[in-house]
């Protein structure tokens, strides 16, 4: 039995150890997660981009307890533990730890607690009931994570210009091959010769940031999905597969919720959370706008090459890909609408 038929038995309600009445799939470009009555679990893809590699079984083991350990810091409650997935001779099951025998481990899990859909950021501002006091208590939360996240001479190397030079280059090359697809040629070459111009111009503001201290071990991959309004604030989904796309400057974690509000229009929150920020972190706004503008750059850019990805994963459907296609289509756009003015 390979891929295909273990996806098909965990969609089955007897493969899990608690009672569950469905089992919803949701895929990403790097895990299979299996949403159940309570609870979620999430498998990591054998796949391997270069930047993430979850090739083995024992890397996906280790990113798994990765993803555990740094969740637990701005959603404690949310994230459970690994567990291991057990082919017993005619099927695949989650298996709690202690009840393991001879069965053959063959993936692990890492499972959480269901999150509820209207306590989720994006969902409160598709309905239109999201308010002010929701966006000011999001920017609150940021800010102090931010003002407390772990700081170090090592991670300060990680907002050098050689390290953040190093990621947009990785996006061009990765991206080359959506040209035409998802991203047109001419967004392509402007969106390029932007980023390569700007590191030009403004060497000097990665070393002011440096020196500012605003380089931290931060989230990684702060978009709307991944906030959930309860009390207090919880937040999930860090980036956990690579240090060099978590040890970021704070503005760069920032621009990523900015830049997603303003995707699904939501400019007049994007601007909110930035005053409120503001208020909060401790931020000068005359220092943090250029930064904020090519992080914002960065981070649509890095959306569209992650949607753009699903155009070469075998697993997922033709009208998936195209759902991803247009998607990724939007953000390029909405990146290559930053450097207009």
């Amino acid at each position: 039995m390979g891929t295909e038929a273990m996806i098909e038995a965990l969609q089955s309600t007897n493969a899990y150890p608690e009672p569950t009445a469905s089992v919803k799939l949701v895929q990403t470009h790097i895990s299979w997660v299996f949403i159940c009555d309570e609870f979620v679990y999430k498998l990591k893809k054998p796949v391997n981009f270069g930047f993430l590699d979850f090739s083995t079984l024992e890397k996906r083991k280790h990113y798994c307890h990765q993803e555990v350990e740094l969740n637990r810091r701005l959603a404690k409650d949310v994230y459970l533990g690994v567990v291991p997935l057990v082919f017993d001779g005619s099927t695949y099951k989650i298996t709690p730890t202690s009840e393991l025998s001879k069965n053959e481990i063959i993936e692990y899990a890492v499972k959480m607690r269901v999150i509820p859909n209207e306590v989720l950021l994006k969902n409160r501002f598709s309905t239109g009931a999201l308010t002010e006091e929701d966006i000011d208590r999001t920017a609150k939360a940021i800010a102090e994570f931010h003002n407390n996240a772990e700081r170090s001479s090592k991670i300060d190397k990680f907002g050098a210009l050689e390290t953040v030079k190093f990621n947009t280059d990785e996006n061009f090359q990765q991206t080359e091959q959506y040209i035409d697809r998802s991203v047109s040629n001419e967004q392509f070459t402007a969106l390029k010769n932007w980023t390569d111009e700007f590191y030009d111009q403004h060497a000097a503001l990665f070393l002011e940031r440096i020196s500012a201290g605003r380089i931290k071990d931060c989230h990684g991959d702060l978009h709307m999905e991944h906030i959930c309004l309860t009390e207090p604030i919880t937040i999930i989904d860090c980036i956990e597969f690579n240090d060099r796309f978590r040890y970021s400057d704070t503005a760069s974690d920032l621009a990523f919720l900015l830049m997603d509000l303003e995707y699904h229009g939501g400019n007049k929150f994007a601007q909110l959370l930035y005053d409120h920020y503001l208020k909060y972190s401790g931020e000068n706004a005359s220092e943090l706008g250029l930064t904020l503008k090519y992080y914002k750059v960065y981070r649509a850019y890095v959306r569209g090459k992650v949607n753009s990805f699903q155009l070469n994963d075998p697993s997922i459907s033709e009208a998936k890909k195209e759902e991803a296609r247009k998607t990724a289509q939007k953000y390029f756009e909405l990146a290559y609408s930053y450097i207009q003015n």
